[in-house]
């Protein structure tokens, strides 16, 4: 009797520990689902993007990825690898200051355009933004011979801005540290473009302008054709299902 009574009081303090252990999981769990729920969708479809950024930054501060690191996620025309870098450079940022800068613009614009978009459309305009992008910085460096590696979201970013200006350019805006200095939206893109393309034009090479350019006009061909283009994936889809159905007979 004795030794029973030992026995359950022993095996219950072990039986214990996972309930309250469990507990606090549910607890954390429940916790992390109510503050995703209050994010706003575009909160949500940044929250990604934002991880994948960190963590090509962390990338970056490990000695033995530093090779990787420049072999894939910088872009140069006149490095071995060309293609993948030009997709994988859009998610790597090496300074503090760069990932912070992109970041708060990204976050800054990205309601507005998954709002308007929708999160899958906003998706498949950003990374493919950041291909596009990537491809006329290599071909502006290969053409004017300007050898040089880039890297940073600034391209498919600049596309979500531009793409907001032109669907809402009567919309104003601030510069961070000046909220009283305010601007048109439709302005505001107007005199991003022209010193970016100044800057293609001169040389400049202190940003990848053409880089900046692309990503830009990208976003207003969108803002002007998007819906013509993204309702023709329908077609794609049906054709690419069908063709899978095929080959399975």
């Amino acid at each position: 009797m004795i030794l029973s009574k030992a026995k359950q009081a022993r095996f219950g303090w072990v039986q214990s520990r996972p309930l309250v252990e469990r507990d606090i999981w549910w607890q954390l769990k429940n916790d992390i689902k109510r503050f995703w729920d209050s994010l706003s969708p575009g909160d949500k479809t940044f929250a990604p993007l934002l991880v994948c950024n960190l963590l090509a930054f962390g990338l970056w501060r490990v000695p033995s990825m530093r090779n990787m690191m420049m072999t894939y996620f910088t872009s140069n025309p006149a490095a071995r690898i060309v293609c993948w870098p030009m997709f994988l450079s859009t998610f790597s940022h090496y300074s503090v200051m760069h990932i912070f800068a992109n970041m708060y613009v990204l976050h800054s614009f990205s309601n507005a355009a998954v709002l308007s978009m929708g999160k899958e459309q906003f998706m498949a305009v950003y990374l493919s933004a950041g291909v596009f992008s990537s491809l006329m910085s290599v071909l502006y460096k290969a053409g004017t011979r300007q050898p040089g590696m880039s890297l940073g979201a600034s391209g498919a970013i600049m596309t979500v801005l531009a793409y907001v200006c032109a669907q809402y350019p009567d919309t104003q805006l601030s510069i961070l540290f000046l909220p009283t200095v305010t601007f048109s939206a439709g302005a505001a893109i107007k005199v991003i473009m022209g010193i970016d393309f100044a800057g293609c034009v001169m040389g400049w090479k202190f940003f990848d302008h053409a880089a900046h350019l692309g990503g830009a006009l990208f976003g207003i061909f969108w803002a002007n054709y998007g819906a013509q283009v993204w309702a023709k994936r329908i077609g794609l889809l049906n054709y690419y299902h069908e063709l899978r159905r095929t080959k399975q007979k």
